[in-house]
């Protein structure tokens, strides 16, 4: 077999095994497979603009080793969104519990995610305001309006939790 035949086999299997796995992902998550995949860019780009904003202080503070990108602080976040995720999947439970005992008791319900989708929202919102604050630590104007926009919804996901 040639070695493009195999590349081609290969790439086609991937691409394959990919679309599988996207499609049991939504059958079972529905919109909050979308909402997912969005704060996992949103996880990104705030590493990155942390990251950028350390740089930037420690530009202008060089005396100052307080500011500045560190290790230490770096892997802090990288452990904070871990426990984002992890809260998300103990959200996600709880819907699979609930729907699980919907269905035994008779009751059908159509909604997958509820607090699933709920708490990632609210954690998309938080890494919004993450971004916004590294951009504004950086130098970049922020608009005031778009900051509060962001925690007044933030405030009204968590005022329908409770």
């Amino acid at each position: 077999m040639e070695k493009t035949n195999v590349i081609k086999v290969a790439t086609t299997s991937i691409a394959g095994g990919v679309s599988a796995i996207a499609a049991w992902l939504f059958a079972r998550l529905g919109v909050l497979l979308y909402v997912l995949l969005v704060l996992a860019v949103a996880m990104i780009i705030d590493y990155i603009t942390g990251m950028l904003a350390s740089k930037t202080e420690s530009i202008d503070h060089p005396e100052d080793p307080s500011y500045g990108w560190s290790s230490k602080k770096g892997a802090k976040g990288i452990i904070k969104k871990v426990g984002y995720l992890c809260i998300i999947a103990v959200a996600m439970m709880v819907d699979y519990i609930i729907l699980n005992v919907a269905v035994e008791l008779g009751f059908d319900i159509t909604i997958k995610a509820f607090f699933g989708l709920m708490v990632t929202v609210w954690y998309l919102l938080n890494e919004a305001l993450s971004i916004i604050e590294n951009a504004g630590r950086m130098g970049a104007p922020i608009p005031e309006w778009l900051r509060q926009y962001i925690a007044v919804l933030k405030t009204k996901i968590e005022s329908k939790g409770e």
